[in-house]
């Protein structure tokens, strides 16, 4: 064969240039690269890019998995909050509503007698008893109850939470009614 660095050695190939493979070798084609897991240059994207491209989805699937769970968290310790704070202005306001009851009693007794003046007080006891308890109620106790009773009788639960969107409505129309005036 020709040396390569010499660069004169311009002449045309001859057979003596071509190494012949022996006479009674025979043939046998390679196995195809894909089935071995070889990679060529020019395939390297086939394999290693599924594999990138999977590892790439189940990253980004858990990453989404965990912003999910941080956000659901999130917002379960904000209604947490919200519902501690509810809770705290409605016995707030049924104490006043005692008081007030109370107060009615007195004066009911004065004007109509202790008889009519004693359903005031009879009320009044009630609504403090039904402040006591929800006073002592943790938040996760009341919606484990509020959840029982729409799976018990979902048709009081929807009057009732037609009752409690009515009264809302009428307080923050109250409020609105303040502000302007």
């Amino acid at each position: 064969m020709a040396d390569s660095n010499d660069r004169n050695d311009l002449a045309p190939m001859t057979s003596s240039d071509i190494e012949t493979p022996p006479v009674n070798t025979s043939f046998q084609p390679a196995a195809p690269l894909k089935d071995t897991g070889a990679q060529v240059d020019g395939d390297k994207g086939a394999t290693s890019v599924a594999d990138n491209a999977s590892a790439k989805v189940a990253e980004a699937t858990e990453t989404v998995k965990q912003g999910a769970s941080g956000l659901r968290g999130q917002a379960a310790d904000r209604a947490r909050l919200f519902a501690e704070d509810g809770k705290t202005k409605a016995t707030d306001a049924l104490g006043q509503l005692t008081q007030l009851l109370n107060d009615a009693a007195d004066q009911v007794d004065e004007k109509l007698g202790q008889q009519y003046g004693q359903y005031a007080r009879s009320a009044a006891d009630q609504v403090q008893s039904f402040t006591s308890t929800l006073d002592e109620t943790s938040v996760d106790e009341l919606f484990d109850q509020a959840r029982e009773l729409v799976k018990k009788s979902p048709g009081v639960a929807v009057g009732v939470a037609a009752a409690f969107g009515f009264v809302a409505a009428r307080l923050v129309s109250a409020s609105v009614d303040q502000r302007g005036a």
